[in-house]
């Protein structure tokens, strides 16, 4: 195997591949890239058992063959490299491989192309399109709801329902909630329910252009995902278990709303949250007629006070929440007005953009 190759042009996929490869593996193979060179089109593969993404990069010259090596180190070496410098790889007859740009020289060691463990490409039942945008909504708008090693498994990925017309994305940590939903051609398709988990959320979310039209491909069966659009492909196991019923959290009976500007609560939450309990995060929100009260406090004594003008003529209220989980939320919505949703002080609160209810977040109140 002979590539000749300018830096950049194998960096970029690469940086997309990265994410995927373990650290620390259990199978020292599963810590290199795979990399083919057929008929002038370079595949290359990264993969943890659980996820795999492939990208293919075409009008390479060189000498076709396939190898493994270091995707950590080859990626950090073409990145050392200066700008448009001209890159090959050469795989030697001691099964090492030779990268060489200009007067720098390296030698990595490789293991055999056989050895890597692909993901089996299985029967796909369900075959959705949508544009770029429409996915990054879907996985933005929510993702960061997902919990984190919570012992309840399949709160540590995101929810993907397609029903009536209608794909919903759900996630959940158990104190907060996030869901959205998109209109697409689903016919022929019952209600499908699939938990993709966190790290493949994410790394979907890191190759999608939000402002982009080019097609996606999403197919699903009852164990995997694959997601594809031109020459990135991304197939990933699926989380096994049962995703809480989220239309019963989300309370129907709020009978207060407050009409917000949403950048103007951001400033004064990212404000009072400076002086919060750093264990905690707590601040209180007041609200009476027109005006917005926020503080927060801490242990050494240290207060914070800020103040807005709202659209509200209700009764006043006052409630506690941790304002990190506000400013996710608020910064995930993309209204300028929100409309706030209140019953009392220990009942969660909803929000939503005013007059757009497809994004709703749920947060849970806290005592102070």
């Amino acid at each position: 195997m002979n590539i000749n190759i300018q830096k950049e042009t194998l960096e970029a996929p690469l940086a997309q591949i990265i994410g995927v490869v373990e650290k620390r593996q259990t199978l020292p193979i599963l810590g290199n890239v795979f990399i083919q060179l057929e008929q002038n089109t370079l595949t290359l593969v990264g993969s943890d058992l659980e996820t795999e993404i492939t990208t293919k990069v075409h009008n390479i010259g060189g000498e076709d063959g396939k190898t493994t090596v270091s995707a950590r180190k080859l990626y950090d070496i073409c990145r050392s490299l200066p700008a448009e410098s001209q890159l090959a790889l050469i795989l030697e007859e001691d099964n090492r491989m030779v990268a060489k740009a200009g007067k720098s020289r390296f030698t990595l060691q490789t293991l055999s192309a056989n050895d890597y463990p692909r993901l089996e490409e299985t029967e796909w039942k369900h075959e959705l399109k949508m544009s770029q945008q429409q996915l990054s909504q879907l996985l933005t708008r929510t993702a960061f709801s997902m919990a984190q090693q919570d012992v309840r498994y399949f709160l540590n990925g995101l929810l993907l329902e397609i029903r009536d017309n209608q794909m919903l994305s759900v996630a959940t940590d158990g104190h907060r909630l996030a869901k959205t939903q998109i209109t697409i051609d689903s016919t022929g398709i019952d209600l499908v329910q699939s938990i993709v988990p966190r790290k493949a959320v994410l790394e979907i979310a890191k190759f999608l252009d939000a402002g982009s039209e080019d097609d996606v491909t999403v197919k699903f069966n009852a164990s995997h995902i694959r997601v594809q659009s031109g020459d990135f492909l991304f197939i990933s196991k699926l989380i096994d278990g049962r995703f809480p019923d989220y239309e019963k959290v989300i309370p129907a009976n709020l009978d207060k709303h407050i009409i917000i500007e949403r950048s103007n609560l951001i400033d004064i939450l990212s404000r009072a949250a400076i002086l919060s309990n750093e264990k905690f995060r707590g601040v209180s929100l007041n609200i009476s007629q027109s005006t917005l009260k926020v503080a927060s406090h801490n242990p050494d004594q240290e207060h914070a006070k800020d103040e807005m003008s709202v659209q509200y003529s209700g009764e006043d209220i006052e409630i506690g929440f941790n304002v990190n989980y506000l400013l996710e939320a608020l910064k995930a919505c993309d209204s300028e007005e929100i409309d706030l949703g209140l019953l009392d002080p220990n009942t969660s609160c909803t929000f939503h953009g005013a007059g757009n209810s497809e994004t709703v977040y749920l947060i849970m109140p806290m005592r102070l």
